[in-house]
Formats: structure tokens, C-alpha cells, sequence
């Protein structure tokens, strides 16, 4: 019986895609803590935005926005073939994964250092290697709360705008379906996680947070613009793999049709 199972294409294809999810999530999760200038990448002067009374905004942004709009395209293609349903398994199982990984992180935090090895990298620029241990892994608890309810409530309202987009035309507009709701869902991600990690947890002022929110939601709309081609490719190599017709089916029954 297992063997049938995993001889499945359509099962086989899932986990193959919910194990990917749930590592890119984790991973963005763990690179969270770093900063990082986007103009620098292009070899751009910093930018100097002004919005609702904050000045001196420019694209700083976490490593983890470089894969969370991936994680979204996936979140359409799981809609596409395996529905809704499906869509909130890989959310929940992702949330857990996380939530047991800061877990484990923040008891490695807490183990009593080795004495050797608190100052083995001194030489190379690092005085104290738990501090830096610390730093790396030991984000806040509200970054962790904000960013994690983010991801809840921003894959909630992709699949409904994603549903509620092809109800409305069927099997054509793929890219409007998939750009359009991963838009909007990216607009919620992008100020939900500041509210709470920033102006419940740290008392920012709303201005700051708005401010940051739309750099932020800048970079995720362009980068879901630049994307929506990935999604027709990966959209031929999932038929190609399951047969025009098995994906078709699927696409109904992922409709409840």
C-alpha cells in the first residue's frame, strides 16, 4: 500500500513540493536577521524615500524577502492542482517546523559554551562566539510571533483571492490569478509582521511602521511582477510530469468541481 502511494505521480509531486516549501520557509525564517541594501546589489546610490513624515527610507531589507515571494508562487500552484485544503496543510506543517526549530535554536542559545571555543574565532574578527551564536539565532520573540502570524494570515487570503480570481475566469489569466493575489496577500504579509514585531513589541510609531511597510511592499511587488513567468514554466513541467489530462482533473477537483 505505501509503495502504491509513493508511486503516485500527484502524491509524489506533493511532498515533493510541500518538503521545498517548508525548507524555504525555514530558511528564510533563519537569514531573517540580516539586512541587507538592495541598491548595493545593483550598484545603485541608496534610495531616499519619504513617506508619511519619514525620510531617509531606502531598500533595507531582510534576507528573508528574497524567498518569500517564491513561497507564495508555490502557494498558487498547490492551489492550482491540490486546492485550498492542501494549501493550509503545508501552511500549518511549515508554522510547526519553525516553531520547533526557534525552539531548539533558543535551547543551543541557552547550553553552556565550551570555554575553548567562546574565543576560537578571535583571530578571525569574532572576540565571542556565543554572543555572535546569540546574535545570529536569537531573534526577538515578537520578529517570531509577528513574522509567523504574517505568514498565516497572508496564505488565508491567497487562496481566497486566488479561488475567488478563478472563479471569476475560469482556466484562463493564470497570472492574474496567481500575480493577484500573491499582490495582495503580500500587502497584509508586509504590515502585519511590522505590527506586531514593531509597534505592539517595540511601540513604534504608526508613521514608521506604514513607512517601512510600503518599502517593503515595493520590493515584493516588483519582485511578484517579475516573477509571474515562473509560474507558466513550472505550470508545463507539472503537466508535462502528471499528463494533460490527470492535470486537468486535478485543476477541477481543486475547484470542488
Amino acid at each position: 500500500m505505501i509503495t502504491d502511494i509513493l508511486k503516485d505521480k500527484p502524491t509524489k509531486l506533493f511532498l515533493g513540493i510541500m518538503a521545498f516549501f517548508v525548507a524555504n520557509a525555514l530558511i528564510a525564517e533563519c537569514i531573517g536577521g540580516k539586512i541587507f541594501s538592495f541598491e548595493k546589489i545593483l550598484g545603485w546610490k541608496p534610495a531616499d524615500f519619504t513617506f508619511f513624515g519619514q525620510s531617509g527610507l531606502s531598500f533595507n531589507l531582510t534576507c528573508g524577502v528574497l524567498l518569500w515571494p517564491l513561497e507564495f508562487i508555490i502557494t498558487d500552484i498547490v492551489n492550482e492542482y491540490y486546492g485550498p485544503k492542501s494549501v493550509r496543510r503545508i501552511s500549518y506543517t511549515a508554522v510547526v517546523i519553525i516553531t520547533y526549530a526557534f525552539i531548539i535554536f533558543y535551547m543551543a542559545m541557552k547550553t553552556p559554551p565550551a570555554d575553548f571555543w567562546v574565543n576560537s574565532k578571535t583571530n578571525n574578527g569574532i572576540p565571542n562566539m556565543q554572543d555572535a551564536f546569540a546574535g545570529i539565532f536569537g531573534q526577538g520573540m515578537w520578529i517570531i510571533l509577528g513574522s509567523l502570524t504574517a505568514f498565516m494570515v497572508s496564505q488565508i487570503v491567497d487562496v481566497a483571492v486566488f479561488h475567488k480570481i478563478k472563479r471569476m475566469t475560469g482556466e484562463k489569466w493564470v497570472w492574474l490569478r496567481a500575480t493577484g493575489s500573491t499582490l495582495i496577500s503580500q500587502m497584509i504579509d508586509s504590515f502585519v509582521v511590522l505590527f506586531i514585531a514593531f509597534k505592539i513589541g517595540n511601540n513604534w510609531s504608526w508613521q514608521l511602521v506604514l513607512a517601512i511597510a510600503l518599502v517593503n511592499y515595493m520590493y515584493k511587488f516588483t519582485m511578484a511582477v517579475l516573477l509571474t513567468p515562473l509560474i507558466y514554466l513550472l505550470e508545463a513541467g507539472i503537466e508535462k510530469y502528471l499528463g494533460k489530462e490527470k492535470a486537468f482533473s486535478m485543476k477541477q477537483a481543486a475547484m470542488g468541481k
